[in-house]
């Protein structure tokens, strides 16, 4: 049996981290992103706390991180989640593992609500966010082109805190 470890990430992840997430681009199915950043202009986007990776048997097999969905004081409990598994460990159930310790983590420092944009052709994310306990608030009809000009449909799902008020609530 492979022992499953999910830990955070740390830089001298990124190239592992940017290869898998070249890999999810090449889906034209992850995001409607066509080319990774380098690591400064990544690093700046994303929030510092709750950036997990996920390993098989000591291999980094996915990443998650979340970036801040508006920067008024307001929505600070508010994040949007990337999701990543490497093409060679996809429907092992690494991401139900990296996906559930990430809602874990952020409920603890402070975010209320968590959601994901899912593209309507990924029905393998759509599944794992459900099953993570997220639940679908919204289609957004031909809000974006991909790579060959097509327009896309994508989901909105939303994860929710348990509590009124998160653990880490004041502290962002």
């Amino acid at each position: 049996m492979n022992k499953i470890t999910v830990r955070p990430m740390t830089p001298e992840d990124w190239p592992a981290v940017s290869k898998i997430y070249l890999e999810g681009i090449a889906t034209e199915h992850a995001t409607f992103q066509t080319d990774c950043p380098p690591y400064p202009a990544w690093d700046a986007s994303h929030i510092k706390e709750c950036r997990l990776v996920v390993e098989d048997d000591g291999v980094l097999a996915g990443w998650t991180a979340l970036h801040r969905v508006d920067p008024r004081w307001c929505y600070r409990g508010v994040a949007e989640v990337s999701i990543y598994i490497g093409e060679r460990f996809r429907g092992r159930g690494l991401g139900y593992h990296l996906l559930t310790t990430l809602c874990q983590q952020a409920e603890a420092a402070g975010y209320w609500t968590l959601q994901s944009t899912v593209l309507q052709d990924n029905a393998a994310s759509k599944g794992l966010h459900l099953k993570c306990g997220f639940r679908l608030v919204g289609r957004r009809e031909r809000i974006a082109r991909d790579c060959h000009g097509r327009w896309l449909d994508t989901f909105l799902m939303e994860h929710r805190s348990q509590d009124d008020e998160p653990a880490g609530y004041f502290k962002l």
